[in-house]
């Protein structure tokens, strides 16, 4: 990666609190890798051979419950490593990463992580505080899922989204990489049916714009009010 200059990852969290040769030493490790929209990185369950930075795009992390029925659990966007099975202590992934736009990625094998985490104390600070951060994130999640309406999951969901990934446009802010109505049943537990019914009477009262894999929040502030925060 020696066209890649260690001053564009400096401010992100794995390197924030690293010096320039560290951050170079780290680089002259990585190899570079693309993935197509709706690619899997890498499915649950698999060997955890190499981890990663993304660099530019948007992951969903997908869970496969017992029946088969597919669970996005969270989206990974652009500045975070991912893949990153041993910061749990496994060798193997506990999720599908699939590339909810192009990716473009930095790609380490895992038998260098012992030796950054080490080696680079900053990078093993910044990195727990993420794993911490995914956590948090997933257990907010848990307690939706469990005591609110299909209303307020479906607008929190979206408010998430735009928060991580908003791009602001002439008629409000838009979730910055390709997204499906079936997408938001499987982040929010309900059926296409029920995503499709809001969306469209959302639509009608001028809260977003859904069209084929784009929602662009019209009126955020009313979403904020249906979420209950």
């Amino acid at each position: 990666m020696h066209r890649l200059d260690e001053s564009l990852l400096a401010p992100l969290p794995p390197f924030s609190f690293l010096e320039r040769p560290q951050i170079r030493a780290i680089l002259d490790r990585a190899t570079s890798r693309r993935f197509d929209e709706g690619v899997s990185v890498f499915e649950e369950g698999a060997a955890a051979n190499s981890f990663y930075l993304l660099l530019d795009g948007t992951i969903r992390v997908v869970k496969i419950t017992p029946d088969g029925e597919q669970v996005t659990s969270l989206h990974i966007p652009a500045g975070q490593l991912f893949g990153i099975a041993p910061s749990l202590g496994r060798d193997t992934y506990p999720a599908t990463a699939i590339a909810a736009s192009e990716l473009l990625t930095l790609c380490w094998p895992t038998s260098l992580w012992h030796s950054f985490v080490t080696d680079y104390p900053g990078f093993a600070t910044e990195t727990y505080k993420t794993v911490g951060n995914r956590v948090a994130e997933m257990n907010n999640r848990i307690v939706e899922m469990s005591t609110q309406h299909v209303e307020q999951r479906i607008a929190r969901a979206l408010l998430r989204l735009v928060k991580q990934s908003g791009k602001k446009t002439e008629i409000g802010i838009e979730i910055d990489f390709p997204i499906t109505r079936q997408d938001v049943s499987e982040m929010t537990g309900t059926t296409l049916h029920t995503v499709s019914r809001l969306l469209s009477a959302w639509e009608k009262d001028g809260l977003v714009n859904s069209k084929r894999k784009k929602i662009i929040v019209c009126d955020p502030h009313r979403l904020v009010v249906l979420g209950g925060a």
